[in-house]
């Protein structure tokens, strides 16, 4: 695990009552946290908000979790943010949520830089509009000698489109005959998928208290921890992300055998 433990120890000051650093074992931080970013439009709504504020206070939540998930020495921190399903909402949300994209990726490139932290995108960036992909492009370029944590983005994400699209991908090396048929397997499986060379999550966060996995890695959270908390996004934060680890430090993971204990 990589961190600092004097920026460790003052990004979590002055902690609630209920969780603290001291609470947290720094030789298990989970290598792999994924979160599910929901609620941003709930949250806007409860407030008397547009969900545009809502998606606008939620890139503030993610850049808290991103700068706590550095601290903790986090190897990869993936976030679902766009869905292929969410082409399906209003074009003018779409339209702002590729707005908000590009400028967020901007706007945050400083802070990537500066945590030395590398990008990588899940899903397929090529069906986003032209100045968005422009601006990706072009982040992407600038991230990508950095050595620390692996910052992940699922835009325009389907689980199940990209185990198609794995299938497919094999199935055409079958037929090149640069694969076997019995050289498939699961590790061939996984290297096909937009997550290869990265450790599968071991913990899943899901805000606003939803109980599904909305179409989101499913072969790789296949023995994820899940929680589940009922706060909306944009007011999930670095003490969120304490709470989140203690639940999974406290879980027994067996993988399918039986308790080491």
């Amino acid at each position: 695990m990589r961190y600092d433990p004097d920026k460790l120890v003052e990004h979590f000051s002055n902690p609630p009552q209920d969780i603290s650093l001291a609470d947290i074992d720094l030789d298990r931080i989970p290598r792999h946290i994924s979160c599910i970013m929901d609620g941003n439009g709930r949250w806007a709504t409860s407030r008397g908000l547009s969900r545009t504020e809502g998606h606008k206070q939620g890139i503030v939540a993610l850049r808290d979790v991103i700068t706590t998930a550095v601290r903790l020495g986090v190897d990869v921190l993936s976030a679902y943010a766009f869905s292929t399903e969410n082409w399906g909402r209003p074009q003018h949300e779409v339209n702002v949520l590729m707005h908000l994209f590009a400028k967020t990726f901007i706007d945050e490139l400083p802070l990537l830089k500066r945590e030395n932290v590398r990008v990588v995108f899940l899903g397929d960036i090529s069906a986003l509009p032209q100045k968005t992909r422009d601006v990706f492009e072009y982040g992407l370029k600038e991230c990508e000698h950095h050595t620390g944590m692996v910052l992940a983005l699922a835009v325009n994400y389907g689980a199940r489109a990209e185990l198609a699209r794995a299938a497919r991908t094999i199935a055409e090396q079958v037929s090149a005959g640069s694969l076997a048929v019995g050289d498939i397997d699961e590790n061939a499986v996984a290297e096909h998928l937009y997550t290869a060379g990265l450790p599968d999550p071991e913990l899943v966060i899901r805000t606003s208290g939803e109980m599904r996995v909305s179409n989101y890695l499913l072969w790789q959270i296949a023995y994820s921890e899940f929680y589940i908390t009922e706060l909306y996004w944009p007011d999930f934060d670095k003490w969120g992300m304490l709470r989140a680890i203690a639940a999974f430090q406290h879980r027994d993971r067996r993988f399918g055998g039986l308790s080491a204990e």
